[in-house]
């Protein structure tokens, strides 16, 4: 895809940072024709984990790149995580949904972050769009009415400036374009020092380790244990006041550490770095043509393992948006919607990853007890399951209709789907773009006037429950089961995958895409 009109300035968007957020947004925008320019000053992708989950929807935005079997090779679900009270004894369990599952992958997976980030960052350097410039640094900017201006220094020291019409700034936590833009970080409240270990265990000493995720909510060191692909296994270790994180990275502190499940002789140490996990979020997300996404626009405890699914979340949403007014489909008013729902999601995702690790982070011994008592009530005096994916909350304000809020902002599912072409997951045949999904059984009928408006919109049609020219049958009930829940039987799905609006009847939909038609204008 390319675009009609020649771009007035050298590109039309700079992603500043090549890691995974920057490396997804770089794919997003070359996918649709987009002139870009992705930089990073580090040259190879760093060869130790930091990351290490990813869910269902950033797998169904990297499918839906073409780049999901690239990193498949690198991923393993994520088993269930048994949470351990002050004595020992289970108090709940964190787990995934069960199948049939709604966006048709492993709702919750592990990874290992350097192949991942190396296959993201190749898949970005594939499109004839995208230009990736490493070793390149910026050094500063200024913008205009009609475009930034961004002074570039490459690693042999050679300056230059480029053009463009927006910048994304996916630059990290310590983000030089939010400290030159003096954009604040709101500070949520939670700060406490942690230790992450991760290791490459032998194959003998794999069953000296819990055979699921763990969380040792003991108050004297609470401590969380992962498990990554292969052999790869995580240590978190909460630090206690008087230690010194540095001295606490060291190979002889990290054994006495482990002592507790493992030594030496049983795996090599791959990483030993001491964080603050901080809950931290932009006071502002655009300033100008200039946007903050991932770690430069926020950070949250790891306790779910949503940080980089956050970042590759915010490009998610933004790229689509600033293709729409790099067209001239939409006014710039259209980036303002960003901010406003990307905020809101991390701040409230953020207040519940802070209760799991303010929970999990207790250190008064009385308090733990009551702690668990209070868990173990909440399960009727056993341990409960919750699952993550409840633990996300949808969106709650931005670009939705401002009707009824059952479905809307929700993530709207992706069944498996039989076709001609035999069985396929549902994006691959309804694509990406806007969709009106229509539940066969009771589907409103769409008459001239709103076959007008769907024309002018660009918006796909969908069909479920006959196998037609234009409809599929799904497999597994995933999507008649949602219709139902939400007695509806018409969706209007934007191109991340949230539902605009539900409808009833022809009357709500006739409703439904007038208000969609002005607020695109």
């Amino acid at each position: 895809m390319t675009l009609s009109s020649k771009p007035q300035n050298d590109f039309q968007v700079v992603v500043v940072g090549h890691g995974p957020s920057g490396a997804v947004a770089a794919s997003l925008l070359g996918d649709r024709g987009i002139r870009t320019l992705a930089i990073d000053r580090q040259r190879e992708v760093y060869d130790k984990p930091r990351a290490i989950a990813i869910d269902h929807e950033i797998l169904r935005l990297l499918d839906n790149l073409g780049a999901a079997e690239r990193v498949l090779p690198y991923i393993a679900p994520f088993p269930a995580s048994q949470h351990f009270g002050a004595k020992g004894q289970l108090i709940r369990r964190i787990d995934m949904v069960a199948e049939p599952y709604p966006l048709g992958y492993t709702p919750s997976m592990v990874f290992t972050q350097p192949p991942v980030e190396a296959a993201l960052r190749e898949h970005a350097a594939a499109y004839d769009s995208v230009t990736v410039e490493l070793g390149t640094e910026l050094v500063g900017f200024e913008q205009s009415a009609d475009r930034v201006t961004l002074h570039l220094r490459d690693d042999s020291g050679t300056t230059r400036d480029v053009t463009a019409d927006y910048v994304i700034a996916c630059d990290g936590a310590s983000s030089g374009v939010r400290q030159q833009l003096d954009i604040a970080f709101e500070d949520l409240v939670f700060d406490e020092p942690w230790l992450v270990v991760d290791l490459q265990v032998n194959e003998a000493a794999l069953g000296k380790l819990p055979e699921t995720a763990a969380q040792f909510c003991d108050p004297s060191r609470p401590t969380t244990f992962i498990i990554g692909p292969g052999n790869h296994r995580r240590f978190e270790i909460m630090l206690l006041p008087g230690e010194d994180p540095r001295e606490m990275e060291t190979a002889a502190q990290v054994w006495r550490l482990l002592a507790r499940w493992i030594t030496p002789n049983d795996a090599t140490l791959w990483r030993a770095a001491s964080y603050r996990f901080h809950a931290l979020v932009a006071q502002e997300w655009r300033r100008g043509r200039i946007f903050l996404a991932g770690d430069a626009a926020h950070q949250q405890p790891p306790f779910i393992g949503q940080g980089m699914c956050q970042g590759i979340r915010d490009v998610g949403n933004l790229v689509w948006k600033l293709d729409r007014v790099l067209r001239g489909q939409s006014d710039a008013g259209l980036l303002d919607t960003y901010g406003a729902e990307r905020s809101e999601h991390v701040r409230q995702l953020t207040s519940r990853i802070k209760a799991i690790g303010h929970v999990i982070c207790e250190r008064d011994p009385d308090a733990a007890a009551v702690r668990d008592e209070r868990i173990l009530a909440e399960g009727g005096g056993a341990p409960r399951t919750i699952t993550r994916q409840e633990i996300v909350p949808p969106l709650q304000t931005g670009l939705l209709t401002r009707g009824s809020r059952a479905a809307h902002g929700t993530l709207f599912p992706q069944p498996w789907v039989r076709t001609t072409q035999g069985r396929r997951r549902l994006d691959s045949v309804a694509g990406t773009g806007w969709r009106l999904v229509l539940d066969t059984r009771n589907a409103p009928e769409i008459g001239t006037d709103l076959q007008a408006i769907l024309a002018r919109l660009d918006i796909r049609t969908i069909r479920i429950g006959s196998c037609t020219d234009d409809g599929f049958t799904e497999e597994d009930g995933v999507l008649a089961a949602w219709f139902d829940r939400h007695d509806c039987r018409a969706a209007l799905v934007r191109p991340d995958h949230y539902v605009f609006g539900v409808a009833h009847d022809v009357s709500t939909l006739g409703s439904l895409l007038t208000d969609l038609a002005e607020r695109l204008r």
